[in-house]
C-alpha cells in the first residue's frame, strides 16, 4: 500500500521523470501515528520488516506488529519518566528492536539520537553533555552497557539506561521484558510537525561532531529518496547496508520505504563478509538495494554474478563518490546500473539519478524538486555550466528535509547559511544538460601551479589499476607547484609493497591523466585512516 500519495502532489514530464513535488500534511503530523498506525489499520498483514542474523535466526514483522510493539514500548518509556522533548540516545546496531523503539519515541514526542555501538566512553559522555541527553536505549553486545554506565558515572544527567535482551543486567532497565507485559493501547500525544524529532551527530573529518537536529517533516521528505531514487516497490523488499547509528539508516531503512509500501530487509551482522551478504540478498529476494561504493567494489571481487539476484530491479549508492570502474564492473556482472545520489546528514536527498531521467554519464544527477541547487563562486555569484564551485542551496518558502539547526551551536548554524544560502562544503559543477558532477570536499581541493584538482578524479583512475585495492589522494606542500599530488595506496593480493610496485602504478595511471594532474608521490600503506562512518580522514593523511 502506497501511503505516501496522501502526503504529496507529484508532477512528471512527458518521459515520466519527476519535475515537481509538493508535500501536504497536517500541523500535527507524526510518523508514528500517521504512517505506522495508519498502515496497521489499512494493511495490517503487510510485511514491514524482515530480519535475520549471522546465526540464521529470523523474525518477520507486519505493520500491525510494529504498531502494537511501538505502543507498548511508548507506554514503558512514559511509565519510566520519558516525556515529550526529552533526548534519548539509541544504540541498537541492526537489532530488530530499533524498528519499534524509534516509532515509540516519535509517538511520545521524544528526540531520538541514533548512535553507533563503536563509540567510546568519551564519545558517549561528549554526546550526553552536548545534547542534554536524559535517557539511553542500548544493545547488550560489544560492552555498550558498560560504557554507558561509565559515562553515566561522569554525568548523572543520564537517568535511565533501557536495554534490549539484557536479562536483569545490573544498572540496566530490561526493556524487552517490560514491553512484553506493557499495555498495547496508547492515547495520541500532542506533537507538531515542526517540532524536534531526530538528532544525528555528524562524524566529521575535523573537530568535534556536530548535533544536527531535524523535525517530523524530515520523514516525509524521504519520499523522494525512496520512491524516485531507490525506486522501491510497493510490497517489495528494500535493503540498505547501514547500521542504525548512521544517518543512512533514516535514508534507507525506515521512513521513505514504509511510506511507499516497501518492507525493509535487515541483516544483523558484525563483520562485513561479501559472500554472506549476497547470500542473504539471494535467499530473501531483495528487490531494491543501496550501499556505499566500497560494498559494490567487494561484490565485484567476490563473484556477485554467481548469486541469483534476479529479483533486483534497482541499485543505488551514496555517501561517497563512486569510481566509474566499480560501476562498470557491477553492470558487466549484473546488467544493472548503479544510480548515484548526493545529500548530507543536514538534509535528505539533494541530487540524484532519478527514475526515467535522461542523465549525462557519470553525473550525480539532477536536483531534487525539494531543493533549488546552485554552484557558487568564491565571490558569492553563481557559476555557469562546466565551472567548478561550491554546491549551495537557495532557500524556498516551503523547505522540507533541511535541518532545524546545530543543537547548542547557533553560531555554526548561522555560518553555514552565510549570504542567505546553505553551504554544503562540497565542490562540483553542472553541464549543459543540467546534470551535476562531484569534485571533492571544499577543503580537499588540491591547488597546483594555479590549477584546481579534485582528489576524486585521480582516485577514479587509480582504482582502475589491477594493483590497487583502495586509495586516497591529497595535496602536499611543494616549493615549485604550491602543492603536488600524493597518493596513498593499499595494494591488491598478489602485489608486493616494494618501490617498484609504487613506480608501476604511478607510471600507468599518469598516462591517463592530464599532465597538471600527474601523481608525484605514491606511498603504499596497509590501511587508510577513516572516520567511524567509513569516510577517509584526509586531514590525518595531510599530517
Amino acid at each position: 500500500m502506497r501511503l505516501y500519495k496522501s502526503f504529496c502532489t507529484e508532477e512528471f514530464d512527458k518521459n515520466g521523470a519527476l519535475k515537481g513535488f509538493e508535500l501536504n500534511f497536517n500541523e500535527s503530523y507524526n510518523f508514528g501515528y500517521d504512517v505506522v498506525d495508519v498502515m496497521s489499520e489499512k494493511a495490517p498483514k503487510q510485511t514491514a520488516l524482515v530480519w535475520c542474523d549471522i546465526e540464521g535466526n529470523e523474525r518477520i514483522f507486519t505493520f500491525s506488529d510494529i504498531a502494537r510493539l511501538s505502543n507498548k514500548a511508548a507506554n514503558v518509556f512514559l511509565q519510566n519518566g520519558v516525556k515529550k522533548g526529552d533526548r534519548v540516545l539509541v544504540i541498537l546496531k541492526r537489532h530488530y528492536e530499533y524498528w519499534y523503539v524509534a516509532p515509540a519515541l516519535h509517538k511520545i514526542g521524544a528526540v531520538i539520537i541514533p548512535a553507533t555501538h563503536m563509540l567510546t566512553v568519551e564519545d558517549i559522555a561528549y554526546r550526553i553533555n552536548a545534547a542534554d541527553i536524559s535517557y539511553a536505549v542500548c544493545t547488550a553486545e560489544n560492552e555498550v552497557p558498560e560504557r554507558l554506565k561509565k559515562a553515566r558515572a561522569e554525568n548523572p544527567a543520564l537517568k535511565t539506561i533501557f536495554g534490549v535482551r539484557q536479562h536483569n543486567t545490573d544498572g540496566i532497565f530490561d526493556l524487552t521484558a517490560a514491553i512484553e507485559s506493557a499495555p498495547a493501547a496508547l492515547s495520541r500525544i500532542d506533537t507538531r510537525a515542526d517540532e524536534p524529532m531526530l538528532m544525528y551527530f555528524t562524524s566529521g573529518t575535523t573537530g568535534y561532531p556536530k548535533a544536527v537536529l531535524h523535525n517530523h517533516t524530515y520523514t516525509l521528505a524521504h519520499i523522494i529518496t525512496a520512491r524516485y531514487w531507490q525506486c522501491v516497490i510497493d510490497g517489495g523488499l528494500h535493503m540498505t547496508v547501514a547500521e542504525t547509528g548512521w544517518g543512512k539508516a533514516s535514508w534507507g531503512k525506515i521512513y521513505g520505504q514504509w511510506l511507499c509500501g516497501s518492507a525493509v530487509m535487515v541483516y544483523d551482522f558484525e563483520v562485513f563478509v561479501p559472500k554472506k551478504l549476497l547470500a542473504v540478498m539471494e535467499k530473501y529476494r531483495v528487490t531494491t538495494f543501496c550501499a556505499p561504493p566500497t560494498i559494490y567494489k567487494y561484490f565485484a571481487k567476490h563473484g556477485i554474478e554467481n548469486y541469483d539476484l534476479s529479483a533486483l530491479t534497482r541499485l543505488t549508492t551514496a555517501g561517497e563518490a563512486i569510481n566509474p570502474q566499480v560501476k562498470s564492473d557491477i553492470f558487466d556482472r549484473t546488467g544493472l546500473k548503479i544510480h548515484e545520489g548526493f545529500g548530507q546528514t543536514e538534509s535528505v536527498l539533494m541530487l540524484a539519478n532519478f527514475e526515467n531521467d535522461n542523465l549525462s554519464e557519470g553525473s550525480m544527477g539532477r536536483p531534487s524538486p525539494l531543493y533549488d541547487i546552485r554552484i557558487q563562486r568564491p565571490d558569492g555569484t553563481f557559476a555557469d555550466a562546466n565551472e567548478e564551485g561550491e554546491i549551495v542551496v537557495i532557500p524556498k518558502e516551503k523547505q522540507y528535509g533541511i535541518f532545524m539547526g546545530y543543537y547548542g551551536n547557533d553560531e555554526l548554524y548561522k555560518s553555514v547559511w552565510e549570504g542567505g544560502v546553505y553551504h554544503t562544503g562540497d565542490i562540483g559543477y553542472f553541464d549543459e544538460n543540467g546534470c551535476y558532477f562531484y569534485v571533492s570536499r571544499r577543503d580537499d581541493v588540491i591547488k597546483s601551479r594555479g590549477f584546481r584538482i579534485g582528489p576524486f578524479e585521480i582516485e577514479s583512475k587509480l582504482i582502475e589499476h589491477p594493483a590497487v585495492l583502495d586509495c586516497a589522494v591529497i595535496g602536499v606542500p611543494d616549493k615549485e607547484r604550491g602543492q603536488s599530488v600524493k597518493a596513498f595506496v593499499i595494494v591488491n593480493d598478489g602485489y608486493d609493497t616494494a618501490n617498484s610496485t609504487a613506480y608501476m602504478i604511478k607510471r600507468d595511471v599518469n598516462k591517463k591523466l592530464a599532465y597538471y594532474k600527474h601523481i608525484h608521490q605514491i606511498e603504499i600503506v596497509t590501511e587508510l585512516p577513516k572516520t567511524i562512518s567509513g569516510k577517509i580522514r584526509r586531514t590525518e593523511l595531510r599530517k
